[in-house]
Parts: structure tokens; sequence; C-alpha cells
């Protein structure tokens, strides 16, 4: 006889027959509510503060790392002549990328009514507007003369006699990274209203009573409201669905409008799109799969989820490689020679090391998700995951420093090395991040409560009230 406190197992992805369900165990309105609340309600355990200590010790570091910069000069980065961009600008491709998951599940998957979304679309957001926040340090201290920044803003300088140029891309980058940030980030807001007056209702510290309350905008729950919320909530979808696909196409256009062989290709727009979608869902599941695990959501973020996202990383992991294997195809055909020696030595240069992980990364790894058990064990989805992470963030090390490294004279090549400084902001980015993530997987609900009860199924005594009705 089995035990209620049996774990209840999420096999119903194994069954042929009908569709997984969203949701699995016996789980109601209020064991929903319970679940998610009592993570943020209940003692913070040991383990929170262990990583957290790690995370915030690497942000600080972040940040005395930025202040050694500013004191010392650019020159403490591996950046040389030719390669005037180096890893500054790698890091800011890198998680402009990341940060494109979120939205996609949120604005794209919404519009499309993919109901699967609504487990792990809470989780994205946030990972979408933390990525932002790291991603756009980087281009402001890569400027050189931080101090100067504001040269760069469109005001009229009549003491400098000069405008900014509005035909450089990095200005395009300015309104586009930021209008996304923005879009996101009340996307994300305007989502957790809900959530954020059931947190205040059911708070018993004072304190966070009036934060909740002052957050949750006085939201009661009535027809009213609902009504006003899920149009605001429709217009931002539709607002933020084509930023998705502008801004990591306005990022490609760094490179795509120069001049240089191996970025003045018209296929990077649509290749950069599809990579930035290939690593945000990666990052979405290295996150989701040990949280799903520490935080006791395996009734909410089942296997179907997980396996989902699995096939979006396929299907566009495979849009990469095929973008790999056009950029050789069309190097040739166009019959440019300069263009063949970019891509040649790319993959057979002193970066081949660089191109060869990242076809094995990028290309490779993805593949094994064509097998189910594959996608429907964690571990292992968790694993080519992070080797996806890895092979991404080369795939911008490779088109930016292979291309700068060896131009169109030789007497001007290079070969490109990472100075410790490099390596150490890159990593300790990282550190922002998770402080980041930490901090909202402790105080705001990390799964969207109101829409995963809108799609359960109507409990059985709701039902049978409503037949007797």
């Amino acid at each position: 006889m089995a035990t209620a406190l049996a774990a209840p197992v999420d096999t119903t992805i194994e069954d042929p027959t009908r569709r997984p369900p969203l949701v699995t165990g016996d789980h109601d309105y209020q064991s929903i509510t319970d679940t998610i609340h009592s993570i943020s309600e209940h003692k913070t355990p040991r383990a929170w503060y262990i990583a957290f200590a790690v995370s915030s010790t690497a942000t600080v570091t972040f940040f005395l790392l930025i202040g050694y910069l500013i004191y010392q000069g650019v020159g403490v980065w591996g950046n040389n002549n030719p390669v005037f961009w180096g890893w500054p600008i790698v890091n800011f491709v890198f998680w402009v990328g990341i940060g494109h998951a979120g939205t996609l599940i949120s604005a794209i998957l919404f519009l499309f009514r993919q109901n699967w979304r609504t487990s792990v679309n809470r989780f994205a957001e946030a990972m979408t507007i933390f990525a932002v926040v790291c991603a756009g340090i980087f281009p402001g201290i890569h400027v050189g003369r931080v101090w100067f920044a504001y040269w760069l803003a469109p005001y009229p300088a009549t003491r400098l006699d000069m405008w900014p140029n509005f035909r450089s891309p990095l200005l395009w980058d300015v309104f586009a990274v930021s209008t996304y940030a923005t879009v996101s980030l009340l996307f994300w807001y305007m989502g957790m209203i809900p959530d954020l007056a059931t947190f205040r209702d059911r708070s018993k510290s004072k304190i966070k009573q009036f934060v909740y309350g002052v957050f949750a905008l006085g939201w009661n729950g009535s027809a009213r409201h609902w009504h006003r919320y899920e149009k605001a909530y429709m217009l931002l979808a539709a607002l933020a669905t084509p930023l998705v696909l502008s801004v990591h196409t306005v990022v490609s256009f760094d490179f795509a409008v120069a001049q240089l062989p191996g970025w003045h290709a018209t296929i990077f727009p649509p290749y950069f799109v599809a990579g930035a979608v290939f690593s945000g869902f990666a990052m979405v599941i290295t996150l989701m799969v040990p949280a799903r695990k520490w935080f006791g959501l395996k009734d909410l973020v089942t296997l179907r989820h997980l396996e989902n996202m699995c096939k979006v990383i396929l299907a566009t992991g495979s849009m990469v490689g095929f973008a790999y294997a056009i950029e050789f195809f069309i190097a040739w055909y166009g019959g440019n020679p300069y263009e063949g020696f970019a891509f040649i030595n790319r993959a057979f240069g002193p970066y081949a090391w660089a191109y060869w992980t990242m076809v094995s990364c990028n290309v490779i790894a993805p593949q094994f998700f064509w097998i189910k058990k594959v996608r429907t064990t964690p571990w292992m989805m968790f694993i080519i995951c992070i080797f996806v992470n890895i092979g991404m963030w080369f795939e911008r090390f490779v088109i930016t420093v292979t291309s700068l490294s060896r131009d169109f004279l030789p007497s001007s090549w290079a070969y490109f090395k990472p100075t410790p400084i490099d390596m150490a902001m890159f990593a300790c980015s990282f550190g922002l991040f998770f402080t980041l993530f930490l901090l909202f997987c402790r105080y705001l609900p990390i799964v969207a409560m109101a829409e995963v009860k809108s799609v359960m199924p109507v409990p059985e005594s709701e039902a049978k009230n409503d037949t007797k009705a």
C-alpha cells in the first residue's frame, strides 16, 4: 500500500496515448499557492546563504576589477592592434543572447497560446533582466574614458561641436538594448502583480506586507482588475514580440555592416537571432534543472516542460549548424578571396581550437536531444546545456577575434591573448548574474501561480458544484 508521503513520479511523458499534463501530483489551487509561497515564507536554507556568499563575493570582485580598469586603462585587457575588440564585446553579445529566451517564452509563446510556458516563463523573464544588466556593463567600460561616456548621449553638444554618429551600429545598440530591457522589465513586473498580491496577503511580516503591497498596486482580484491586467499583458506581449527579433538583429549589425571579411554577411541577423534563442533556452534549462530539484517544483516544472525546451534547443541548434555551413558555401560561391581566406583561417588557422570547440558544443552536442531518454533525463540535458553555453561564448569569440586578428594586410596580423583581468571579469560577471537570480528565488514568486492555475483542470469539487447548478 502506497503511503501518502511517497513522492509522485512524472511518468505521464512516457505514455504515448495521451498528452502529458502540465501539472502532476495531487494539486489543487491552494496547494499550488502553498508550494510557491513556502519558498520565501520558510526559513532561508543554509545552501542559499553559501551560494549567495560565493556569488556576492564574485560580484564585489567584478566591480573592483572595473574600478581597476578605469584607474589603469584598457591596457589591462588583452586587446591589441588589430584586435581592438576583444573579450568585452564577446561578453556583451554573449549576455544579450542569454537574455532572449525570456521574452520569447513569455511573449511569443503567449501569443501562440502555448500553455506549457506557464511554469517556466517567470524563470526565463527574470533571467532576461539579469542577463541584460550584465550585458549593459561591458560596452560602457569598453569606451575607454568612462567619465566621458555622456558624449555618446544624443543631445546638442555645442561645447564639443559634434553630435553622436547616429549611423553607427554601436548607437543602434544603445536604443535597441535599452528598449528591450525596459519592455522586458515591464512585462516581467506586470506578470507578477497577481502573485505579489498573494504574497502580500499571506506574509506575516509587516515589512513584507508593506513592500509587496506597494508593488501589487492595490490588486484585489476583482473581475475589473483581471480584465485590465489581461488586456495590458496582451499589449505588452505584442510589443515585446518584435523586440525578440530586432534586438539581436541590431547587435549583429555591429559586425554585418562592416567591410571586414568574415563580418560582412547578410546571414548575420537571422543567424544571431537563432543563436540567441539557442543559448537562452540552454541557460533556462541550466538554471531550471537544479532549481526544480532544490525548491521541490517537480510537479509544476514537469518533464514535459523540459522536453519541449530541449526540442527548441534542437531546432535552433540545427539552424545554427546550418548557418555555419552556409557561411563557408557563400564564401566559396561569392568568389571573394579575402572572404574565403577568413573562413579557412577560422577552421584551420591559429584559432582552429576555438572554432572546433564551437562546432562540437553547438552542432554535435544538441543532436543528442534526438534521443527521447536524453530529452527526458534532467541531468543529461543539464550537461548538454552547459556545453551549449560554452559553445555559444566561443561562437562570439570566433566571430570577433579571428576576423580582426587576420585582415587584409599580413603585416598587421597579430595573435590575441586574454589577460587574467579579461578572464576574471568574465567569470565574475556570472557572480552578478547569480546574485540577482538568488535574490529573485528567495523573495519573489519564481513560478507564475496565477498562470499555472489557469491551465490546471477544474477541481472535482468545483466541477460537481457546476453540475448541480
